[in-house]
């Protein structure tokens, strides 16, 4: 692992400014799906009053609570666990979705979002060849430059590879489950979904 200038970097963290920007003015309530460490609970946090981030790795909760912050964490499956619903204002998950149901995680987190309340996901999916060669080409160039000028942190929780989605079939789960909701492809290897809840 190196991390140059007391920086972490690795593909994910590269879009958490996008996660940022999404959070609405005024939230109170904030949850991190998948939260791993604590990363981005922890800059949710400086929004956000009361925050909570949730996992099923032990190992990654138990790094999260070293952290002198007042952040809940939860070891638990995001999907069973017994939130109210419509009870947060922002939802927050990167790097998450392809460990679940993508259906299931996504209606899940629209239930638990407040009307007005924002989502903001970034995720991976599969890609489909030949097509997404030059895309996938581009992206691990740009992908190794920043490894070579910011180093590179190998997050401590478990990986899935291959997500089972594909990015037509995540673009296509987003309209569906949530309507008008934001999806961009990104250079390198993510995707994002913005999502405000309808108020009425």
């Amino acid at each position: 692992m190196t991390v140059r200038n007391g920086k972490r970097w690795n593909h994910n963290i590269h879009y958490h400014p996008r996660i940022l920007r999404a959070v609405p003015d005024g939230a109170q309530r904030a949850l991190d799906v998948g939260c791993g460490e604590g990363m981005l609970a922890r800059e949710l946090r400086q929004a956000v009053p009361h925050v909570t981030g949730i996992d099923l790795d032990a190992l990654s909760i138990d790094q999260a609570r070293e952290y002198p912050d007042d952040v809940g964490y939860i070891l638990g499956d995001f999907l069973t666990h017994p939130f109210e619903s419509a009870s947060f204002d922002v939802i927050a998950s990167v790097a998450t979705l392809h460990h679940m149901d993508a259906a299931a995680g996504l209606a899940r987190m629209r239930d638990l979002l407040c009307p007005g309340g924002v989502l903001a996901i970034v995720g991976l999916a599969r890609s489909a060849m030949p097509d997404d060669l030059p895309r996938d080409l581009a992206g691990v160039v740009a992908g190794t430059f920043h490894r070579a000028t910011k180093g590179h942190w190998e997050h401590p929780s478990p990986t899935v590879w291959p997500p089972p989605v594909t990015y037509p079939q995540m673009r296509a789960l987003a309209a569906e489950i949530l309507p008008g909701s934001e999806y961009r492809r990104h250079l390198l290897l993510r995707y994002s979904i913005i999502w405000r809840k309808p108020r009425d």
